[in-house]
């Protein structure tokens, strides 16, 4: 496999506040990764450099052998985007902004492309409605018709089932295991719903302050660190009180409860001598 997006001593600081410190990782063709963390963690952060949106204090980016910042629209014709907290034009026209996005992503057949996606997602009732009169639920299934618009080979997902009751997010997740599989999609995944990242994602990567303190597929992080769950995972680093196992998983390497443990440990460190 090659590397999709290759992410080398990435940092940011805002002022005297680091929001991402020193973050290394490398994600693969066809892999669904999820980037993990409480709020604060550095995830949006991450998100928006990988977008080309905001500039690193230090280290380097690539996607697809390109900069994000100079190759930006190499990187941006092959790749989309689609958050629950991010808007369409709210006084067009469901299709009309489905309209705009395709000719401005060049794609070609946009009126049966945009039929397809909004059948896919069950939103084609919509698309005379206002955009600006969804719910918050069929303005997300909208997002992601847009974010396939293009047919991208690299789809970054900001916590897509926020909005969704149970049985739209399991739907969606399922058409997103589907288009995923299907295209050979590389995926990288953001949200606060483990049955999400479970169900979904083939590797994780768990942020903290930061950091990257854990990563691996959601079972080898739960069995690692000592949890019964992701979810569990997810409130121990969250409030400090992971709990460490007695011994190294493997002998050749560190196990990712170590690695937390002196992450933590050197966060903790750093914040007490850090003067008021």
């Amino acid at each position: 496999m090659s590397a999709v997006i290759e992410v080398r001593n990435l940092a940011k600081k805002f002022d005297k506040a680091t929001a991402v410190e020193d973050i290394s990782f490398t994600i693969e063709k066809g892999e669904f990764v999820g980037l993990l963390g409480q709020n604060g963690a550095g995830k949006s952060t991450t998100i928006q450099i990988l977008l080309g949106l905001i500039t690193p204090t230090s280290g380097d980016v690539r996607i697809f052998g390109y900069s994000p910042w100079k190759e930006r629209v190499k990187v941006l014709e092959r790749s989309n985007f689609s958050s629950a907290y991010v808007a369409m034009p709210p006084n067009l026209q469901v299709r009309e902004n489905l309209e705009v996005f395709a000719r401005l992503y060049g794609v070609r057949n946009r009126s049966r492309k945009i039929d397809e996606l909004l059948s896919l997602f069950a939103v084609d009732h919509l698309a005379r409605k206002m955009t600006g009169a969804l719910s918050s639920g069929e303005s997300t299934r909208v997002n992601l018709c847009k974010a396939l618009l293009n047919d991208p080979e690299l789809l970054l997902l900001d916590e897509p089932t926020a909005s969704l009751d149970p049985d739209i997010a399991d739907k969606v997740r399922g058409l997103l295991r589907q288009i995923q599989k299907e295209r050979g999609l590389t995926v990288v995944y953001t949200s606060h719903n483990m049955t999400d990242v479970e169900e979904l994602c083939h590797r994780v990567l768990f942020l903290h302050r930061g950091r990257i303190i854990a990563q691996g597929t959601p079972g080898e992080i739960v069995e690692n660190l000592g949890e019964s769950s992701l979810e569990e995972v997810f409130i121990a680093i969250a409030r400090d009180t992971l709990k460490i196992p007695p011994t190294p998983v493997s002998k050749k390497h560190d196990s990712d409860a170590e690695v937390v443990r002196g992450k933590l440990s050197e966060t903790a460190e750093r914040e007490n001598e850090e003067p008021c």
